[in-house]
């Protein structure tokens, strides 16, 4: 299978770094240090190329009805201008994609996951054909994150643009490009959606103004720390967002909106989910990793994620654990149990710890 390449691969490999496939990408895993690079993005500005993202675009008088047969979230969230994090549900609950719908004024624009492209396509297309919605994958764009506390300063010295009066959620339009105050890092900054053979020269212009380039080992930190989710590990075709800790992406309201995935829901919320993901932190040394046991007084779960958190100084993840299950517990790390305890995400907002 042929590896593709975003418009940056070229940026990329003059940096140094460390490529890797990721979803038939190759992307980069580091120009370095992970350690740096989250750093980075935790006190000043970092950069990551998400232009393996794929990105569709809707048109057509019924699209917003479309969307609200499939997604969970109220499709007039993405109002034009406004932005919503929504999930795409199959009939029995379980999730095909983690999505950002994107309100324009003549549509909308979805962004899903490189590892789903195919899958969403299709999805997509088997619901389309009743709302005469026309859907167009934007190949011929590339995505630049800019994140951190220096981000949106950093970005309006560069590009002359008043990102500072966005709200979170919120998005803007100019010379075909499209430009949102939303991220994937817990810090504060934008993603800018633009036409492909225009991404280097921005990358490079971000650089030159301090910009740190990171890679995907650091994006991994960065959103585990806070408390965001990873499809394919995190949540899946066979787990619903009640069990991973994404029911505020459903909305009830109204309740004759028949979305896919309703019904299912609808019991499952009645009966509550018998385990869901909640945060998990070390006492001890040690990283936990994906799969690993935790054991608790209302039974075992199992880490979805798990890191060495730059920011705190030990092991956090994610595990999905009996829905009663509180306080201390263990967590199966080579054979060894080590003590950690169950917490309230996220772990980290704006560079500190928030959990108890």
């Amino acid at each position: 299978m042929t590896t593709e390449r975003t418009p940056l691969y070229d940026a990329h490999v003059a940096a140094g770094a460390r490529l890797t496939d990721f979803a038939g990408y190759s992307m980069p895993l580091h120009y370095g240090s992970q350690l740096a690079e989250h750093r980075a993005v935790r006190t000043g500005a970092g950069m990551f190329d998400v232009s393996h993202m794929a990105v569709t675009d809707l048109e057509g008088a019924g699209a917003r009805d479309f969307l609200a047969l499939v997604m969970s979230n109220d499709p007039d969230k993405a109002a034009p201008g406004r932005a919503v994090y929504t999930m795409l549900l199959n009939e029995a609950g379980g999730v095909v994609d983690d999505v950002i719908v994107y309100g324009r004024e003549n549509g909308y624009r979805v962004v899903s996951n490189a590892a789903t492209r195919d899958k969403v396509q299709a999805w997509f297309g088997g619901h389309a054909g009743p709302f005469g919605v026309a859907l167009r994958e934007r190949r011929d764009l590339a995505l630049i994150a800019v994140q951190g506390p220096q981000a949106i300063e950093v970005f309006t010295a560069v590009e002359g643009m008043d990102v500072a009066a966005l709200a979170s959620f919120a998005c803007l339009e100019r010379a075909g490009s499209m430009v949102a105050r939303t991220g994937y890092t817990g810090e504060d900054g934008i993603e800018v959606i633009l036409p492909g053979e225009q991404a280097a020269a921005l990358w490079n212009r971000l650089r030159a103004a301090g910009v740190s380039p990171a890679g995907l080992a650091a994006r991994d930190t960065l959103r585990v720390e806070a408390g965001l989710m990873l499809y394919g590990q995190d949540m899946d075709d066979a787990t619903t967002p009640l069990e991973s800790g994404l029911g505020w992406t459903v909305a009830w309201d109204p309740p004759a909106r028949a979305f896919v995935g309703r019904e299912a829901l609808a019991r499952q919320r009645e009966a509550k989910p018998g385990r869901v993901l909640k945060g998990i932190a070390l006492n001890v040394k040690g990283i936990m990793r994906p799969g690993c046991v935790v054991q608790t007084g209302a039974g075992d779960g199992v880490v979805t994620s798990g890191i060495f958190s730059p920011t705190l100084g030990f092991s956090v993840g994610f595990a999905r654990i009996p829905r009663d299950s509180a306080g201390d517990c263990r967590v199966v790390v080579r054979g060894n149990p080590l003590p950690g305890r169950i917490v309230k995400l996220p772990f980290v907002r704006r560079g500190k710890q928030v959990f108890q």
